[in-house]
């Protein structure tokens, strides 16, 4: 199953990415607590990123959740606890954060922190890979080639494969050369088709 859970932190910088910046005091505060869970977590010392990413992702900085739900799957800062993870990586992914909607997507594929649910974890993934998320469409291309938790379909598979190529997934293009292999001259041209629907946002 080529699923993966994103176990990276994000070292974005909140002011970065708020576009004008933060414009009132609770938001300064939020995304100041935030950059000193970034400035620890480089130091190695997730203890205190732990402490600054919890104030942030409880106050709804996502950056924050999603790092938070980061140290709770990894237990770095702090006890290993899936359900939490979970929790975190769902408020994350619920406010468009398209790496916290790929790990969502693989908890729920894997039953990790929540029930199993393989539909909802195809769901998440494919929010995910629409929001740029390469990996997420790499595994969806390596789950539809394959018919491995979903039913095998080749020409989704090539078209994924595309998405994620496009995306800078660097197996995508080897992946989808072979994939091409396989593929009849009209199971190729529809995946074609369907790939440049979804470049114009059309999924």
């Amino acid at each position: 199953m080529g699923l993966v859970f994103l176990a990276m932190l994000c070292f974005s910088h909140g002011a970065a990415a708020a576009q004008d910046g933060p414009e009132t005091e609770p938001e300064a505060d939020r995304y100041a607590g935030y950059e000193a869970g970034i400035e620890a977590a480089l130091g190695g010392d997730y203890a205190t990123a732990f402490r600054e990413f919890s104030i942030a992702a409880s106050q709804g900085l996502d950056l924050a959740q999603y790092n938070l739900a980061i140290l709770y799957y990894t237990g770095r800062g702090v006890d290993r606890d899936l359900a939490l993870s979970y929790r975190w990586t769902r408020a994350a992914a619920e406010q468009g954060h398209a790496a916290a909607q790929a790990n969502l997507g693989s908890l729920y594929l894997a039953g990790e922190g929540v029930a199993q649910d393989v539909a909802g974890g195809i769901e998440w993934l494919k929010r995910a890979a629409r929001g740029g998320e390469s990996a997420a469409a790499f595994s969806l291309a390596t789950f539809y080639h394959d018919g491995d938790l979903v039913p095998q379909d080749r020409v989704q598979a090539h078209a994924w494969a595309a998405w994620a190529e496009h995306r800078g997934h660097p197996d995508a293009a080897a992946l989808r050369q072979r994939m091409e292999a396989r593929l009849s001259p009209a199971q190729l041209s529809t995946a074609r088709r369907l790939f440049a629907r979804w470049q114009i946002g059309d999924f």
